[in-house]
């Protein structure tokens, strides 16, 4: 007896584009964003994009961090150029943990940064240490300051003062919204799928953890390996379309994926929308979709026929 072949996938159209009638499966996480600024842009990207590093996915990392947008000196605490930065954790406490250390170790190093809250509307019992955390480094010679109910740490450094934030508020936030961009070709995903990414960055409160804001190892949960939590998402593999059950229409040879991480549902399916939307406008994209464990993962739903 064999198995019932896999049901052909309900389609719908968008400029031309097949969308299928699918949906994202998201899930709650912790967030904070960080305002960090410096002399220059240059410096303040660079502190940026280095606490930013090895924080794609928590399957793997200890937090999931984007580059949010560039701030001009008349949005930032200080006057100066500056960067804000999302961070997604499992929970308050490990965001906390991993946060000391990536600010101790990517902001405290990097020349005449400073680093600020940016979620200022936020409950006490939700907020994280992080300046009272790492002013420890100031061997006793480090300062407090407080402006209104706001503290700050004035650790000495060999270029002055490293001023840090003590607390950081935390809201929780939604993890893994996304999309994945089926083209003819390498080069024309790719087009679509960089397209995406510049039109959801000018989305306010959401981040793209992974380089470029894409991903070409998607995955699923789980492994013929035991010890991996996840492996290869072989459904969407070009090269695996005659040996495993493809998800891939016949003419598709790459698969991007977008995921998304936002302060809110809102922000996420505002970011989705605007990124399912642009990347059907681009020749040869063939299809877009979803990924989604059957609703048992996360509780948030993302369905593209309502983002259509």
């Amino acid at each position: 007896m064999t198995s019932d072949p896999t049901p052909a996938p309900v389609l719908l159209n968008l400029n031309g584009v097949e969308v299928v009638d699918t949906f994202a499966e998201a899930f709650p996480i912790k967030a904070a964003r960080l305002i960090i600024t410096a002399v220059s842009p240059k410096w303040a990207e660079t502190a940026a994009t280095v606490l930013c590093g090895n924080a794609t996915s928590v399957i793997a990392c200890d937090v999931e961090a984007a580059i949010e947008r560039t701030l001009d000196g008349d949005q930032t605490p200080d006057g100066r150029p500056g960067v804000s930065v999302l961070v997604f954790g499992f929970s308050t406490d490990s965001l906390a943990k991993s946060l000391q250390g990536r600010v101790g170790q990517c902001i405290l190093t990097c020349p005449t940064t400073a680093c600020y809250n940016g979620i200022l509307d936020c409950p006490r019992e939700k907020r994280i240490r992080i300046g009272g955390g790492i002013r420890y480094f100031g061997d006793t010679f480090q300062k407090s300051k407080k402006l209104g109910d706001r503290r700050f740490w004035r650790i000495p450094v060999m270029d002055g003062e490293f001023l840090c934030e003590d607390y950081f508020g935390t809201v929780t936030g939604v993890a893994g919204g996304n999309l994945l961009i089926c083209g003819t070709n390498s080069a024309t995903a790719l087009l679509a799928a960089e397209a995406a990414v510049d039109a959801i960055r000018r989305e306010p409160n959401v981040a793209l953890p992974f380089p470029g804001g894409l991903v070409r190892s998607g995955s699923k949960v789980g492994s013929k390996y035991p010890k991996l939590k996840a492996s290869t998402n072989d459904a969407y593999c070009p090269t695996l379309r005659g040996i495993t059950a493809s998800e891939l229409p016949a003419s598709c040879q790459a698969v991007y994926e977008i995921v998304i991480d936002g302060l809110s549902f809102d922000d996420v399916q505002a970011a989705m929308r605007r990124g399912l939307q642009t990347a059907a406008t681009v020749a040869g994209v063939i299809r877009i979709t979803a990924g989604n464990y059957g609703g048992k993962l996360g509780k948030h739903h993302y369905h593209l026929r309502e983002l259509m």
